[in-house]
């Protein structure tokens, strides 16, 4: 059994973001979560939140990727015709049980495509390991000129409190769409790693962490106490030795495909969390300035889930921030446990 990463996507590959949208619903103050007594007082100030993304009505996560895949196909190159696979990438329930929220988005996103549409469930590393695998699908069928991938979550109660459910993260709720594929785009894909940590997968679940999986059908879902059995058992040093040299060995393994080092880098697309855990989990470890990232834009909104990187990677488009040549470093981690990290260098902005 191989203890080595898997190989990574490299520039030999040329593959391509053509184009990436996304589709956020009402960006609602804090304030106001705390007025109506969806938030604590001091939860609200202890995030350092302005606003999070919160859907309304009854519609499921999925519709949301649907409507950031219709933004898509305004953009130029991006042509659901032309799409040889469909990825789409959840973290939470999409809003119905024995149901394919794929193929869902398949149906309203590319009509009568026939391709492949298959979700993926890795957490919030979804995004980017769907871009791992879109990258390896489109080296291996030259024929298939582009791959969309999509990202929806929605956290509402009683299935989840956003603000609860995971001290450090503010659920939020949004859909993206990016197409990846060969024949060029906005950015050019250097360098991109999935490195799993399968020793850490008890962290996220009730039960014992060596164990067998426990059932747990408890509403809203609570994350801290699962947290706290594995830590009681593990300790808190071991695991977060583990979970450093996970993400060591994907920014690593990233950056050495891309033939860049860090301080090469000119923006840092890091997950929606806040502020203090950003500080401990990538800024102070890896010696990033938070001006180098898009926490100014990311506590308007909240996480994600799977699609913060390709939000903000938009966000940073839309505000004109990204000049050609520019190297982006994307970094994601989801339960499971798996780190994603990729480099992408900016070729044309306006091409997208």
């Amino acid at each position: 059994m191989s203890a080595e990463p898997a190989p990574p996507i490299t520039r030999d590959h040329g593959v391509f973001l053509t184009g990436t949208a996304s589709w956020l619903p009402r960006q609602v103050p804090v304030t106001e979560e705390v007025e109506q007594g969806r938030c604590a007082p001091e939860t609200a100030s202890a995030s350092e939140m302005l606003s999070v993304t919160v859907a309304e009505g009854e519609e499921v996560a999925a519709e949301l990727a649907v409507r950031a895949a219709h933004r898509l196909w305004q953009l130029p190159g991006c042509d659901p015709a032309q799409v040889g696979l469909m990825l789409h990438a959840t973290c939470f329930e999409q809003g119905l049980e024995v149901w394919a929220p794929a193929s869902y988005v398949q149906r309203r996103a590319l009509g009568g495509n026939r391709c492949p549409a298959v979700e993926v469930r890795q957490a919030s590393n979804g995004g980017l390991a769907a871009m791992y695998l879109a990258a390896g699908w489109l080296t291996a069928f030259r024929s298939s000129s582009s791959v969309l991938i999509t990202t929806a979550d929605r956290f509402a109660l009683p299935s989840s409190d956003r603000w609860e459910m995971d001290p450090g993260t503010v659920y939020a709720d949004g859909g993206t769409a990016t197409i990846l594929s060969t024949t060029g785009g906005f950015a050019r894909i250097l360098g991109l790693s999935v490195v799993s940590g399968a020793e850490l997968e008890g962290l996220h679940r009730p039960g014992e962490p060596d164990g067998p999986a426990v059932a747990d059908y408890r509403r809203p879902v609570d994350l801290t106490s699962q947290k706290k059995n594995f830590l009681r058992l593990n300790g808190l040093r071991d695991t977060l030795a583990a979970i450093e040299e996970g993400q060591r060995l994907a920014l690593d393994a990233a950056l050495a495909a891309a033939e860049v080092k860090l301080a090469d880098i000119d923006w840092f697309v890091l997950p929606h969390f806040i502020r203090k855990r950003l500080q401990s989990n990538y800024l102070r470890p890896l010696g990033i300035d938070l001006a180098a990232t898009t926490w100014a834009w990311n506590r308007q909104v909240g996480h994600l889930g799977p699609g913060d990187q390709f939000a903000s990677l938009e966000h940073l488009q839309h505000t004109g921030k990204l000049q050609p040549g520019a190297r982006c470093l994307l970094m994601a981690v989801g339960a499971g446990f798996s780190w994603s990290c990729a480099v992408v260098s900016i070729e044309d902005p306006a091409a997208r």
